[in-house]
């Protein structure tokens, strides 16, 4: 409690500390700011059954702070102001009012990262903003956040004029804050509470923004400052749903604009012939055009990561580069990539068991690729071509769709095991 009050006393007579720092700039009086926040902020206390005392402060400090500093324009230009500028109030309106910034919402709540959930707040709003304004032009489109927390990215998908926001949080701490911005949001966001690795994105994303694959992207997007831990299992699966016009991709070429960490990103736009080349290389740029809008350094967030963090944009490519299924690609591209500094002939014959290696020498002579080499050196046109012909001979051998080399050669070594045991078995029976 004495934390609390410290907190507002400092706040109340430094004005360089102002909760309002960071907000929306509304073209009204100052007073008139204060004076809209404090009705959606009573708005959003009668809602509670049980009213925290940190808020009950804070709308104690909002009354204080109104009348220090706007005493003298409450009594002169704000009625004149309001009737002759309409328009200039009503735009100002659907905006969102005055709020506390993040970094004071995880104050006043006591929100700290949970680092088993590999939490990093982004608390810089022109950074904040710099990833919305490069997503595209969002106004009047609806968007989807994926792990909002406090709310400092969704503010400015509300701020750049999104007719309709919809956050997917999995950490219930936040949802007071994120509260306080959909009753402030004047019905243009919702919360949904839950893990967005086992939601569907079809059920939630609104059914009549649907269009043709062939045409330009839906006016429909996704962003997220994504977790570490989750950032890559949930790319990789929602670019199966790309590649088979599902989830995310249900109304058409949605586009993603997502965080990871910068080593990631790299390998996503790596070209053939760079070290950094791997598996993700190829499945991201065979579905999409992968951008790497721009690199936000470790320091900018809280608390600092060790990495600095890339900006990826992704939009679904009309034709995909590889025309064969995900599972095909996945298993060929997984397969070569496992042995990345060997020849890629190496990684070729894993596809098949060892008493077939003709299969493996059939697949390099018709795709026409060098077997000696690499596979971060393979043009995206040759592992097309070794999917095409992996997927002809799967056609012709039904088995070798099923094989895996990794569960082969374990069940081989546990034979080999079983052997050695019996035979150590029998030599001491006849030892006795």
């Amino acid at each position: 409690m004495t934390e609390v009050l410290k907190y507002f006393v400092v706040a109340i007579w430094n004005d360089c500390a102002c909760l309002f720092q960071g907000s929306i700039h509304v073209h009204l009086p100052k007073s008139k700011q204060n004076y809209i926040f404090a009705v959606y902020f009573v708005i959003h206390l009668l809602k509670k059954k049980t009213i925290p005392v940190v808020e009950i402060c804070y709308l104690f400090h909002l009354i204080i702070k109104m009348v220090r500093l706007s005493f003298i324009r409450l009594t002169q230009s704000v009625v004149a102001e309001v009737s002759s500028s309409a328009s200039t109030v009503d735009a100002a309106l659907k905006r969102l009012p005055p709020l506390p910034s993040p970094k004071d919402l995880l104050r006043l709540y006591k929100i700290r990262a949970q680092r088993h959930l590999s939490q990093n707040f982004l608390l810089d709003n022109r950074l904040t903003n710099k990833i919305i304004t490069m997503t595209g032009n969002i106004k009047d489109c609806y968007v989807c956040e994926v792990g909002p927390g406090p709310g400092n990215i969704t503010r400015n998908i509300l701020q750049n004029g999104a007719k309709h926001v919809i956050v997917i949080e999995k950490d219930r701490r936040f949802l007071p804050a994120l509260e306080l911005l959909a009753d402030a949001s004047g019905g243009r966001m919702k919360i949904i509470l839950g893990d967005i690795m086992d939601l569907n994105l079809e059920n939630i994303l609104p059914v009549n923004l649907s269009c043709e694959w062939s045409l330009y992207p839906p006016p429909l997007y996704i962003v997220g400052n994504l977790p570490f831990n989750i950032s890559t299992p949930l790319i990789i699966k929602w670019l199966k749903h790309c590649s088979t016009y599902t989830g995310p991709f249900v109304h058409g070429r949605t586009q993603l604009t997502l965080t990871f960490q910068k080593e990631v990103g790299d390998r996503m736009i790596a070209c053939a012939g760079s070290n950094a080349r791997c598996r993700l290389s190829i499945i991201s740029q065979y579905l999409c055009h992968v951008q790497n809008l721009f690199t936000i350094p470790g320091r900018a967030f809280f608390p600092k990561p060790e990495v600095d963090i890339a900006v990826v944009k992704f939009t679904p490519r009309i034709r995909p580069l590889i025309s064969q299924p995900f599972p095909i690609v996945q298993k060929v591209i997984t397969t070569i990539f496992e042995h990345r500094q060997k020849f890629c002939r190496y990684g070729i014959r894993n596809l098949f068991p060892e008493n077939r290696p003709e299969l493996a020498e059939e697949m390099i002579s018709k795709s026409k690729i060098n077997p000696e080499a690499r596979s971060f050196e393979l043009e995206m046109e040759e592992f097309n071509a070794l999917c095409n012909v992996y997927y002809d001979i799967c056609q012709n051998n039904k088995d070798i769709l099923e094989y895996n080399y990794k569960i082969d050669k374990k069940k081989y070594l546990m034979n080999v095991c079983q052997n050695v045991d019996s035979s150590q078995q029998n030599a001491n029976k006849d030892v006795q």
